[in-house]
């Protein structure tokens, strides 16, 4: 009779035994959790010995099980290692997890509002525990998904293995790939600083050579005319619920179509025409427990481990100033995975290459196994594939250099010498103009004429000289006007230079020589320059930095210097004339400016 109304664990052990029915309790919730494998044959299974029972319980947990049914219960032997399916599909299926793991812990401390995300970021990499290893690993992680995915979807071009009955494996696998690059695309605006704000708004741009719904298709996007809160919040819900849906459905598409077929084998080990990657046989059978999956979990491992470092002492996702779109960076670009794109728009029209192109590389690629019928899969018989292969290799990496910030694009030297000096924090960097301490900022105008004076002058007799030239020729009432047209007060303008206090501000003497150093770069561009720091205090705990350079102006011609017999720049004279009847070249002035609060952090 049992002791209690049902059968329970006290009349197991009345009947068997203490020990035997705790052995036994085991053993049955083992059982059930693998979803058919006991305590013996998991043991069997870690030691690498055969199973002991028949039928192989190894083979029942794909069948009846839960986590196991989208994997295939033994492997040809064939396409275990390296070659030919280099495990770049396990990786794909780990990344998409790895992500979506690292995104949920960020999800819980951000908000998509534009008054709020940059503060959750700075929050996330400064007050939460683990914060910016996170944020770090699920952008790394996001570089390598893109990456991993394509060069998946490569190696399965390359051996062929697209073709019958696997096509429609290879277009949703295609799927997979620009879903990736859009979820990727969608994060990027998350951080809302400078870099994500104008990456994406160049990316978003090319909605607008759509035809007839271009216009539409970019508000749709946007959520208004510029991208602000409209466009965060549509952004953020593309990234963490559209697109993770898509992805998770043609992922198990995928997955399913996968294990369908059979993975494909090395092209040298079926006949032409054959398809024998279901029909494995017994001596080659590699079973999914305990080979592969712990080849898998080593991958998995190695994998964490190696991202796990890179983040640690090697890399840091970049986070720059708060997005303002009234400030344009210089030399902005999209993300590198669409740089091929960027690229292909300094061809010519925007909607031929910005929209028809990359659809119909799309829609070629989709295609491909469609057209290519024949049966080989041999490399001899397919070399016209494989170079097409090559191919678009090769035309994507050109495109994609085309597609960075100096290719084809003419920057004036003097715009880019003083953004080298000012550009704000970016990759860990920061211009070296914004590293001067606060208290080394002294109130002062400051030319790096003082650099190229006679070494028996001293620095005062150096500048004195510079400021009578300057003031004989207009070149300093010139500069004031080109500040106060800057909005700086008239009574917070030196009207003399005055020697840099190297004594005082020795970090100023070091910016000062960068600055002479910069301008040296380029004779040719920027005949006779000097230039100049005006240095004012703006108000109680904020300095104004004025970047001035002065130069003669030169004759350019479809963007290049002209050059006389002598092999001189030409220089570009007006109609005034010097002491000696000489007429005087045009003096050119560009100025930029900076603010500088006691409390920054781009200096020590």
């Amino acid at each position: 009779m049992s002791i209690l109304p049902f059968p329970s664990f006290l009349d197991d052990v009345k009947e068997k035994g203490f020990k035997k029915a705790i052995f036994e309790g085991i053993d049955d919730s083992v059982e059930r959790l693998t979803a058919g494998l006991n305590v013996q044959d998991m043991r069997e299974a870690f030691r690498g010995d055969s199973a002991s029972r028949r039928p192989n319980p190894r083979l029942t947990p794909h069948a009846d099980g839960f986590w196991l049914h989208m994997r295939p219960s033994y492997f040809n032997r064939d396409v275990t290692g390296m070659y030919p399916t280099m495990r770049l599909g396990w990786l794909s299926s780990y990344f998409v997890w790895f992500e979506t793991i690292t995104g949920i812990l960020l999800m819980l401390w951000y908000t998509p509002s534009p008054e709020i995300a940059y503060g959750d970021m700075l929050t996330i990499l400064s007050n939460v525990p683990l914060g910016q290893l996170m944020r770090d690993m699920h952008r790394l992680g996001a570089e390598f998904m893109v990456a991993v995915v394509a060069m998946h979807m490569m190696r399965t071009w390359i051996t062929g293995s697209y073709k019958k009955p696997r096509q429609f494996t290879w277009f949703s696998g295609l799927l997979l790939l620009v879903i990736t690059g859009f979820l990727s695309f969608s994060g990027y605006l998350l951080p809302w600083d400078q870099l994500s704000l104008w990456a994406v708004t160049i990316g978003a741009s090319m909605a607008e050579a759509t035809p007839v719904v271009g216009d539409q298709v970019n508000l749709l996007l946007r959520g208004a005319p510029e991208l602000g809160a409209n466009g965060l919040l549509r952004f953020y819900l593309l990234h963490v619920l559209a697109l993770p849906a898509l992805l998770f459905v043609f992922f198990g598409v995928h997955y399913y179509k996968v294990v369908i077929h059979g993975h494909s084998l090395p092209p040298q080990k079926e006949n032409i025409g054959e398809d024998t990657a279901k029909r494995v046989p017994l001596d080659k059978r590699v079973y999914f427990i305990p080979d592969m999956l712990t080849y898998e979990m080593f991958w998995l491992g190695a994998t964490t481990f190696i991202i796990t470092v890179l983040c640690i002492w090697f890399y840091h996702a970049p986070l720059e100033n708060h997005a303002d779109p009234q400030v344009t960076p210089l030399g902005t670009t999209a993300p590198w995975y669409f740089l091929w794109i960027q690229g292909a728009l300094k061809l010519g029209d925007k909607f031929i290459w910005g929209v028809a192109f990359p659809t119909v590389a799309l829609g070629g690629l989709a295609m491909l196994p469609y057209m290519d019928v024949t049966p080989s899969r041999r490399y001899a018989h397919r070399r016209f594939m494989l170079t097409i292969a090559m191919l678009l290799i090769s035309v994507t990496t050109i495109l994609s250099y085309m597609g960075l910030a100096k290719f084809a694009v003419q920057t004036s030297a003097e715009t880019e010498i003083v953004h080298e000096l000012t550009f704000e924090p970016a990759h860990s960097k920061v211009g070296v103009g914004r590293t001067i301490p606060f208290d080394q900022m002294i109130v002062g105008a400051y030319t790096t004429a003082q650099m190229h004076g006679a070494d028996e002058m001293s620095a005062n007799d150096m500048i004195a000289g510079f400021n009578a030239e300057v003031m004989a020729n207009g070149q300093f009432d010139q500069m004031i006007q080109e500040l106060k047209d800057q909005h700086v007060g008239a009574n917070q303008l030196p009207l003399r230079f005055r020697s840099i206090p190297a004594d005082e501000a020795p970090k100023l003497a070091i910016v000062m020589e960068e600055f002479a150093h910069h301008l040296d770069l380029a004779p040719d561009e920027l005949p006779g320059v000097w230039g100049a720091l005006v240095i004012t205090d703006n108000q109680a705990g904020l300095k104004r930095l004025d970047w001035v350079v002065s130069w003669d102006s030169v004759l350019i011609q479809g963007g290049e210097v002209q050059f006389d017999e002598e092999g001189e720049p030409i220089l570009v004279y007006s109609e005034q004339l010097d002491a000696e009847g000489n007429p005087v070249p045009v003096r050119r002035i560009y100025s930029d400016h900076l603010f500088i609060h006691r409390a920054s952090a781009y200096f020590d």
